[in-house]
């Protein structure tokens, strides 16, 4: 095993790894940080959030086997970017989980509270969390490229963009207002998206 793969799963691990820290800590308050695909929700909903469920487990497996059976180390142009891309996204993403607080969940709250949250992070970005995985997939598929790799990637990112729509409806019905003004001056995915 080389640097660069060494380096790229030890990012996957912190990744992967805040995400199941914040979903532990979450348990404790008694809070069920994963509801995709499941609650009182339109089929819609349902069917793109179980789409994500599959897509985003099935991804984790394909980035490791792609990191461990791709040992070139040509294109060190493309493989530090990819690492570059992969530690952004892993930045972006805890942002995202901290800033957040308890209000963070993975799919639409069939009937939890939570709050609007639009400071810190999310004052450049409506979805850093999405645009943490984004940058972490771009990446991987960067530094460790190859046909299946591309293909569950555009997958997985296709889910999360149409979870996204799904769930800006979500906050426009829970938030009104709030959220149209939020919407207007904070972009998507980055303050220009």
């Amino acid at each position: 095993m080389n640097n660069t793969q060494l380096l790229a799963l030890l990012l996957l691990v912190v990744f992967y790894g805040a995400y199941y820290k914040k979903t532990l800590l979450q348990k404790k308050k008694g809070i069920k940080t994963n509801q995709l695909g499941i609650g009182n929700k339109n089929q819609r909903t349902i069917r793109v959030e179980k789409g994500l469920r599959i897509a985003s487990m099935i991804i984790v497996p394909i980035e490791v086997i792609s990191i461990l059976y791709n040992q070139s180390q040509e294109q060190l142009f493309f493989k530090n970017l990819g690492l570059i891309l992969i530690g952004l996204g892993v930045v972006f993403f805890c942002m995202a989980m901290w800033h957040m607080r308890d209000s963070w969940r993975a799919g639409i709250p069939a009937t939890d509270q939570t709050e609007l949250v639009t400071t810190g992070i999310y004052k450049w970005s409506r979805n850093p969390a999405f645009l943490g995985f984004d940058l972490t997939y771009i990446g991987v598929l960067i530094a460790f490229y190859n046909p299946v790799l591309l293909v569950v990637t555009i997958w997985v990112m296709v889910m999360m963009h149409l979870q996204i729509i799904e769930e800006e409806k979500f906050l426009k019905l829970v938030f009104k207002e709030a959220y149209e003004v939020y919407c207007q001056r904070t972009g998507r995915y980055l303050w220009l998206v």
